[in-house]
């Protein structure tokens, strides 16, 4: 069985806590595919408070024959981006991607490339940035349940590491455990998610770090409960009195609304409350 790359050891846990909260903003987003297979999804989000709005239009192209994969966007920054990625071409599990980004309004370029592989118990990938030349890589490999990533990061003008990560963890059929090591040892972050029943999920996790010891830990428990096959309700709630509510609703295939509260308890009488909502249209 392939482990998940890095980035994704505690995705289930990160999805938990960040996913259908879009506190504080108004978001839209509308993805199409067309009959040759292209697909576009334009995203948009208007921040409550300030009123400012950002937006992104992305086309896709897949071209499952040869294995390519074609991607470009354009937002409201005047940041174009485009992207190619050849997958299982040259051999089973490898995947070349090539990206580059220009603003038109500025001289920021960016030219990339990013090599994955993955076989059964490995996951690894190397990203090298060329026009600020630095190099990214992360492995992760599993063994019967158990998880092991290391990630770093490396300065090619300067000559020194930028970056260091670590992660250990434990996935069983319906529960995942990690312990993570960032910032070279200095932050770090326990995470606990469990599928309790099939409509109960719950998760938790503490962050600690090491050269701010008077913070203490923080902690934050979240859970997700499915009330039927179109509708679900989320909460969290962290040691400082931040509650979070979500409920999202598929109001007919291909269209989601999701609406979400951050309040904090401890001051409820004040104007710190974020409310926010999402609605997503798919064809």
């Amino acid at each position: 069985m392939i482990p998940p790359n890095y980035s994704d050891l505690c995705k289930p846990v990160n999805d938990l806590f960040s996913k259908d909260y879009p506190f504080g903003a108004l978001k839209l987003e509308v993805k199409t595919t067309t009959s040759n297979g292209v697909t576009f999804t334009v995203n948009g989000a208007q921040d409550i408070k300030s009123g400012a709005i950002i937006s992104e239009l992305k086309t896709k192209y897949a071209d499952k024959i040869n294995g390519l994969t074609y991607t470009e966007s354009w937002n409201t920054a005047n940041l174009v981006t485009g992207q190619v990625e050849v997958a299982n071409k040259f051999a089973k599990g490898l995947k070349l991607e090539l990206s580059g980004s220009s603003a038109l309004n500025s001289t920021k370029r960016a030219l990339r490339t990013k090599i994955d592989y993955q076989q059964d118990n490995l996951f690894a990938r190397v990203n090298v940035d060329a026009l600020n030349p630095a190099v990214t890589a992360d492995v992760t490999v599993s063994r019967e349940g158990a998880l092991v990533g290391a990630e770093f990061a490396y300065d090619l003008n300067s000559g020194a590491v930028t970056k260091t990560n670590s992660t250990l963890g434990y996935a069983g059929p319906d529960y995942l455990i990690t312990v993570q090591g960032n910032n070279s040892l200095n932050l770090f972050q326990l995470a606990f998610y469990q599928r309790v029943t099939k409509s109960v999920e719950a998760g938790a996790r503490a962050v600690y770090d090491y050269k701010n010891p008077e913070g203490g830990v923080s902690a934050e428990l979240g859970t997700k409960y499915i009330l039927d096959q179109d509708a679900y309700v989320k909460a969290k709630v962290d040691n400082a009195g931040r509650l979070g509510l979500s409920f999202t609703q598929s109001l007919r295939p291909g269209v989601k609304l999701s609406l979400a509260g951050l309040f904090d308890t401890a001051r409820l009488q004040e104007n710190t409350h974020k409310l926010g909502a999402a609605l997503t249209f798919e064809a």
